[in-house]
């Protein structure tokens, strides 16, 4: 398995090399870019906002938020491990359509947090497990 992962590790610059003539807008290979399955969402109190305001709104933001896991649009959430806000894995095809429902979310529209969008989809350099063999 580590002799495996070595080689795709070590295969991904190769990758990348190979389609840069081709790359997207983005600059990125269109290779190198899996296709979105999920929105990694990464929500910190902005600068300013104290404890006192963010518990304020809590009841609120976890019955929301438990609403939208009923409803499936949030598959995961954790807690930070430093203490500094919470992340969640949704069911999302697009940062567009994550942002849709995270901003109906209490502490959202109470403008209380800073919230990152990170699009993500399957390992891309795994295709070379099975390039040839489909």
């Amino acid at each position: 398995m580590r002799r495996m992962m070595l080689v795709l590790m070590s295969a991904l610059p190769a990758m990348v090399a190979a389609q840069s003539q081709t790359g997207g807008a983005s600059g990125l290979p269109s290779v190198a870019i899996p296709k979105t399955t999920a929105v990694l969402v990464i929500e910190t109190p902005k600068p300013g906002v104290t404890f006192q305001q963010v518990i304020e709104v809590m009841p609120a933001e976890v019955r929301a938020t438990v609403k939208l896991y009923l409803d499936g649009k949030i598959r995961e959430w954790y807690s930070r491990g430093d203490g500094k806000g919470v992340i969640f894995l949704t069911e999302a095809t697009s940062e567009d359509e994550a942002r849709s429902f995270m901003e109906t979310l209490p502490l959202a529209k109470a403008q209380l947090m800073d919230t990152q969008y990170i699009p993500v989809g399957p390992l891309v350099p795994l295709k070379l497990l099975i390039a040839g063999q489909q």
